[in-house]
């Protein structure tokens, strides 16, 4: 679904963003305040179409939402990073298959979401450029690294400056030298101090 259906205008993770939400409600944690922890830019793909639910299905709306943390992500177009995270997934896989499967996506990538982006972009909006207009309103914490080598820290920065300019409440802090979705096993006293402060602020900012 990350690889081969939503970069190319296939809404394969709409219906697991929905699942997820009516997951709460099963649990019966639908009042209690929410803390969506995102993970590089699958993760980020799914919490695009989450954020989208929760402004547009009736149910979902009364979910009491505290914070977002963001963690590696959101990044734009990246081919040599997407590529570096397929390869990634595919590690255990058959050599030929590993290469035909990365092949394939390069490919298409190129194709369709670099020479033909003027055109796509008008039929199937990235998650990266729905997310910088989200109607979302409550604090985003992004965690990001210079040396992470899927996600551009430039790109991460971008994303948390134009959100707070939209007046959101937004920190974010560069790790410098950890790799992509490592900061924690880089750093684990400061990751985890960094994610219990801002769940405190959220939740004393939030409404009972």
């Amino acid at each position: 679904m990350i690889f081969f259906s939503e970069p190319f205008g296939i809404r394969s993770l709409q219906t697991p963003a929905r699942r997820l939400l009516e997951l709460l409600f099963d649990y019966n944690v639908e009042h209690r305040p929410v803390l969506f922890h995102v993970f590089s830019n699958g993760g980020a793909m799914l919490y695009r179409y989450i954020v989208e639910a929760f402004h547009t299905h009736k149910p979902f709306k009364n979910l009491k939402v505290a914070g977002t943390i963001f963690d590696s992500a959101p990044g734009r177009r990246n081919l040599r990073g997407a590529l570096r995270a397929l390869a990634t997934v595919l590690v255990s896989k058959n050599v030929l298959l590993k290469y035909f499967l990365l092949f394939t996506f390069a490919t298409a990538a190129v194709v369709l979401r670099i020479l033909l982006y003027p055109l796509t972009r008008f039929i199937h909006e990235s998650h990266y450029d729905a997310l910088l207009k989200a109607p979302s309103c409550w604090p985003e914490l992004y965690l990001y690294s210079q040396a992470d080598a899927v996600i551009k820290a430039s790109e991460v920065k971008q994303m948390a400056d134009a959100r707070q300019q939209l007046g959101v409440s937004v920190k974010a802090v560069d790790f410098s030298d950890s790799a992509h979705v490592s900061h924690m096993r880089a750093y684990p006293t400061h990751y985890s101090n960094l994610c219990a402060t801002f769940l405190t602020d959220c939740l004393r900012a939030s409404p009972p």
